[in-house]
């Protein structure tokens, strides 16, 4: 894929080594205690790496992120590292390349389970509602709609898959059995928290959040850190306020659009993936831009 100064689909850094790339992000070592992650902007659906990058969109998961971070620390420390990108990269051209899309962060142990919490019946979760009367084990009540909020939101957690495998939904007696059960315990309950907060916080500024992911890493000294990315388009369901309806799918202002392109297509869901139209790459860059006007730089 040809990149573009307005989009950058894989980075390629000559000053420092590359760890991993995973289905969005290239991890560069910076030293023994920090690491550089790079936010691209690939896009992966149905846990498929997209041939196209969508412009502008690791800048905004990196503004996001970066601001959730900031706002919740008081619930739970995070990742990131005091260490300027200018030390961590002194090369000009490797910074110039991934300026406002990398952050400095410190080398943590991380958890192999993704903490999910939904707050509404939507997506997999409806899915399994349908058939089940519950989700991932969970019973609920009967009678819910599609996109009802749950009487509370629930912890439905997952294995962590490897680039073009797929995540595994898990009981919480199986994260326990990874963790331990205090631990497992701890995972949950700051999950749940930190989902509550920030619930809390984007619905008067118009945006649903529906559900989302967080992932945790322990440091030295064994205490619970929050990493990767927070409240991001990409790892939320987020829906417009003013939209929503109970009953419907409510349009959204993360990759669900892309994703309802994709099942219109003959594609088995599969590597590789489609090709994306040029206005559906446009709306999908527009949509994570409004989520970061609403949440974040409205506040600056």
């Amino acid at each position: 894929m040809a990149q573009t100064p307005a989009s950058l689909f894989e980075s390629n850094l000559h000053s420092l080594p590359l760890i991993q790339r995973g289905k969005v992000r290239d991890i560069y070592a910076v030293d023994n205690d920090h690491l550089l992650i790079v936010t691209t902007d690939r896009l992966s659906a149905f846990d498929v790496v997209l041939p196209d990058p969508v412009p502008g969109k690791g800048a905004v998961l990196t503004s996001v992120s970066s601001f959730w971070f900031r706002h919740l620390r008081n619930v739970i420390p995070n990742h990131l590292a005091d260490m300027p990108l200018e030390q961590a990269v002194p090369d000009a051209d490797d910074r110039a390349q991934v300026a406002g899309r990398a952050v400095v962060v410190r080398r943590l142990r991380p958890l192999p389970v993704e903490a999910i919490v939904r707050g509404y019946l939507s997506g997999s979760g409806w899915k399994d509602y349908q058939a089940t009367g519950g989700v991932c084990g969970i019973e609920l009540p009967t009678g819910l709609q599609q996109a009802e909020q749950l009487p509370a939101p629930i912890y439905t957690p997952s294995t962590k898959a490897a680039v073009g495998d797929h995540d595994e939904n898990v009981s919480f007696g199986a994260t326990a059995e990874l963790l331990g059960n205090d631990l497992a315990a701890q995972v949950r309950d700051v999950a749940l928290a930190l989902y509550s907060r920030a619930a809390e916080y984007a619905a008067p500024r118009g945006i649903i959040i529906a559900d989302t992911k967080f992932e945790f890493g322990l440091d030295d000294n064994d205490r619970l850190t929050l990493i990767d990315e927070a409240l991001t388009p990409d790892s939320s369901r987020f829906w417009p306020a003013e939209q929503y309806r109970v009953g419907t799918s409510p349009p959204s202002f993360d990759k669900q659009f892309v994703r309802d392109y994709l099942e219109t297509l003959d594609w088995d869901k599969t590597s590789p993936g489609p090709t994306l139209p040029e206005d559906i790459l446009r709306q999908t860059a527009a949509k994570y831009r409004e989520a970061e006007r609403l949440l974040v730089n409205e506040q600056l």
